[in-house]
């Protein structure tokens, strides 16, 4: 890691952070509207642990963020919306009964990405789930580069080359080294997003200290990376042996 990011720490999010993240999504995202001030606070209000902010240095400067809440997945579809899972951004649909931590939100400075920033986000999220004891992270993940493709490959062949290391995504191909599988590709989960076309893969982080078969049984294939679809196979078979 470089000695920029050896200088962050993350920290839950404050009334304070709030106009050092609104710069930060108009860097990262200038023709989205940054995070509105009353959202935010809502965040806050409801989940105020699963707010962090990625600062660097005494005063604290703000290089990156996420934002998340709790769901009963069961309440959901998996064709929802970004909208529907977050309430519109509002995060008042937070259930502390729900077993799922819903990413709902990660950027990085975009003058300081790939020193270790995300990681250290994303590190700051899983030690929240095992924290909070739950299953699992789900979040919609945007296929960021996928327009440069859409010519030659559908989202789920796209998805596919991106798994197997054939494609580069910015964003689904790092949360694949933070350990994530997807387990579905969706249409229309972002509005007016030209990059993604609106497609977005559902990725997700199992708890290691909470999973048990049954919660990777049925979880799809399709999505692994070659290798570890092989090795799926070889352990269904070996499991469809043992019961016959």
């Amino acid at each position: 890691m470089s000695p920029a990011g050896d200088e962050v720490r993350v920290v839950n999010t404050e009334q304070r952070h709030y106009a050092q993240i609104a710069v930060l999504c108009r860097t990262t995202y200038p023709e989205t509207a940054p995070w509105a001030p009353e959202q935010l606070d809502s965040h806050r209000h409801v989940f105020p642990e699963g707010q962090f902010v990625a600062v660097q240095g005494a005063d604290e400067h703000v290089v990156g963020m996420c934002a998340s809440l709790v769901v009963n997945w069961e309440d959901y579809k998996m064709l929802d919306s970004w909208e529907t899972f977050t309430a519109d951004g509002m995060f008042t649909c937070h259930d502390r009964k729900g077993r799922t931590l819903y990413g709902a939100e990660v950027m990085v400075d975009p003058r300081v990405q790939h020193q270790g920033v995300g990681d250290k986000l994303y590190a700051a999220r899983r030690e929240l789930t095992e924290r909070l004891k739950l299953l699992r992270i789900r979040a919609g993940a945007r296929l960021r580069d996928y327009h440069r493709y859409a010519a030659t490959h559908g989202p789920a062949e796209y998805v596919v080359d991106v798994a197997n290391g054939t494609l580069h995504d910015p964003t689904l191909s790092f949360q694949m080294r933070e350990g994530f599988h997807v387990i579905a590709v969706v249409p229309h989960y972002l509005t007016d997003d030209p990059e993604s076309m609106g497609y977005a893969a559902v990725i997700e982080w199992l708890n290691p200290e909470m999973v048990r078969p049954e919660h990777v049984k049925e979880r799809p294939t399709a999505f692994l990376r070659r290798e570890l679809r092989t090795e799926s196979g070889k352990t269904q078979t070996s499991a469809a042996k043992g019961s016959s």
